[in-house]
């Protein structure tokens, strides 16, 4: 039987290194960078999102990098077929698929297939919208923590479209997203080889800080009033985000840039957190020391 072809992944908390470590494979390997973030994909804000730079970019191919307006939507479903689509396209010009990215919903669902959900009724899916609308985020994630623990666990209480999403295919088909997700397994397309970078919780925390002030620096209040001129609405997916909801408040006269940057860096930790909780649980991770790329580089290409 034929092996499967290798797609390396580099995964951990924001703010930990995954772009350096996969451009510095770039130097000894024909590598494809791949987008495991589900922040990354919006067009208008590669600063807040911290999107590879143009430099980084021209080093080797990046694929599924801002390619969706803040309007736009993207599930894991979607995401899934564009990933594989990419791999496919890497391997056929003979590079090294590698993801990177912080999303561990999606990297999940690449190496499992996708949950046999049913389609949503237009019917229930309006009425989530409606209630959201009435009721705000917060009072339908303390739903959700009701009937569905575990995915409220690995969803922020801001987060909009996958609280909707939750709780649509649990009224529509009566079990969790959870539930449906369990049945999901189906063996991986591909020799998925995963490498984790790991850091000191408070030294994450000041490389954390001091990329928000980098990213203040480097022109994020710009780039959110060149996207508040296409879509001012803080409920587009595009604006939920970490980051992009604390500069959009700020914009809108709701904080001051003080209390924004506080904000912004504060949730980015709780979410760098939940990041880690997420990728320990998962099995078959080579955890790397993310204070020395030339060691974990060297522990990456002994593995492949």
């Amino acid at each position: 039987m034929a092996s499967k072809a290798v797609v390396a992944c580099i995964v951990g908390p924001t703010a930990c290194g995954k772009n350096d470590l996969a451009l510095a494979l770039a130097v000894r390997n024909p590598v494809h960078v791949i987008n495991l973030d589900s922040r990354q994909v919006y067009r208008d804000f590669p600063i807040i999102t911290s999107q590879p730079t143009p430099e980084e970019q021209a080093v080797c191919p990046h694929r599924l990098y801002g390619f969706l307006g803040l309007t736009e939507t993207i599930h894991a479903g979607r995401y899934v077929e564009l990933a594989r689509e990419a791999v496919g396209e890497a391997l056929r010009q003979g590079g090294l698929p590698v993801l990177v990215g912080g999303t561990g919903m999606y990297l999940r669902s690449l190496r499992q297939g996708l949950a046999p959900i049913p389609p949503i009724p237009d019917g229930i899916h309006s009425e989530i919208l409606k209630d959201l609308e009435r009721t705000g985020p917060a009072a339908l994630h303390g739903e959700l923590e009701r009937i569905d623990p575990a995915a409220a666990a690995r969803i922020h209480p801001n987060d909009r479209q996958r609280i909707a999403r939750a709780l649509e295919v649990y009224r529509a088909t009566g079990q969790p997203i959870s539930w449906w997700r369990e049945k999901s397994h189906q063996p991986p397309a591909y020799d998925y080889r995963l490498f984790g970078l790991d850091m000191d919780k408070a030294e994450l925390h000041r490389r954390i800080e001091r990329r928000v002030e980098a990213m203040l620096e480097a022109g994020a209040l710009d780039e959110a009033r060149a996207a508040r001129k296409l879509c001012d609405d803080p409920e587009a997916p595009g604006w939920t985000g970490i980051g992009c909801a604390e500069i959009l408040a700020h914009l809108r006269g709701e904080a001051t840039l003080e209390e924004a940057s506080a904000s912004w860096s504060r949730n980015t930790k709780a979410y760098a957190k939940r990041q880690m909780t997420w990728f320990r649980k998962e099995p078959d991770i080579q955890w790397l020391p993310a204070s020395d790329i030339a060691a974990a580089v060297a522990r990456v290409q002994a593995s492949l």
